[in-house]
């Protein structure tokens, strides 16, 4: 039977899958929804078997290669063990093993070389790589972390836009924005959020970064406040001599320009994305019968 192998990129707002041939050959890709296994376990398995199986189609194997794939999983939530065990005996794949999102992406980042990466989408995380050891910090979850996340800036325009309501704080496009979306009706918007998932919040963040160019006050204070907390990060994983700098994730480059200088200027474009580092360390564990979990 023919081994294939599958890097699968699991975020918070999409999956995306790479079937590659043992040489390291992609022969196709796929994408689904969301796969963050922490806020939505059931739906980031869903996911993560329709993007492996739309891969498989891609690249005209058929969905039951999927039995036959070796497949590296970095995903949103990995950190929390007894989430990943719940995944792992849920997957249709003939040896799989998961990591985080911040592993991938920091190998197809950084490649070989040593330097850090800044994660920021729908979550955030940050990492470092010295020698080839991988050190991460944050990546917590939308419930007690991922400062300076999509989810978190989101949630952040909606306590502004309530507080405006209220007559606490002065309002201004950037909540006018939020209060409109829920027909001026605070009681709509308490409820969308207790009942949604990060991603649903994070859709307000590139509103709020495009206000904050325009001059609105409170998306500037947001975008400003969340930017000194990607600060304290960077300044953690920014350690040595010369330190690199790839700044990931969607909202990545539209923070650079609101970071402390030093740290801007340690910015480098990314030698490849966190899809690219999946598929990299899913040959790397399997293709010659690596440590891998099964």
């Amino acid at each position: 039977m023919t081994e294939f192998f599958i890097g699968i990129d699991g975020g918070g707002t999409s999956c995306r899958a790479a079937l590659a041939s043992a040489d390291g050959t992609v022969l196709g890709r796929g994408g689904s929804g969301a796969a963050n296994i922490l806020t939505d376990l059931d739906g980031g398995v869903r996911h993560i078997v329709e993007a492996a199986r739309a891969a498989c189609v891609d690249a005209g194997v058929g969905n039951d290669a999927l039995s036959s794939c070796n497949v590296l999983l970095g995903l949103a939530g990995a950190n929390v063990e007894a989430t990943v065990g719940a995944v792992m005996g849920r997957l249709p794949f003939r040896r799989c093993a998961v990591e985080s999102d911040a592993l991938i992406a920091v190998h197809g980042a950084l490649g070989d070389q040593d330097g850090a990466v800044a994660i920021l989408g729908t979550g955030s995380v940050f990492a470092t790589k010295t020698g080839g050891v991988v050190r991460t910090i944050g990546g917590w979850g939308f419930v007690v972390g991922d400062q300076g996340s999509g989810a978190v800036l989101g949630r952040s325009l909606m306590q502004e836009a309530l507080l405006a309501y209220d007559g606490v704080r002065p309002g201004t496009a950037a909540t006018d924005l939020v209060l409109r979306d829920f027909d001026n009706d605070p009681q709509k918007l308490v409820a969308f959020a207790h009942g949604s998932l990060p991603g649903a919040f994070a859709r307000y963040a590139p509103a709020v970064f495009r206000l904050a160019g325009e001059g609105d006050a409170v998306a500037i204070r947001l975008v400003e406040s969340a930017a000194r907390q990607i600060d304290e990060s960077l300044d953690t994983v920014l350690q040595g001599p010369n330190p690199k700098l790839c700044l990931l994730g969607g909202l990545g480059a539209l923070y650079e320009t609101w970071l402390k200088p030093e740290h801007r200027e340690c910015v480098v474009p990314p030698e490849g994305d966190a899809l690219e580092g999946a598929s990299r360390l899913a040959l790397m564990r399997f293709a010659a019968g690596g440590d891998a979990n099964e």
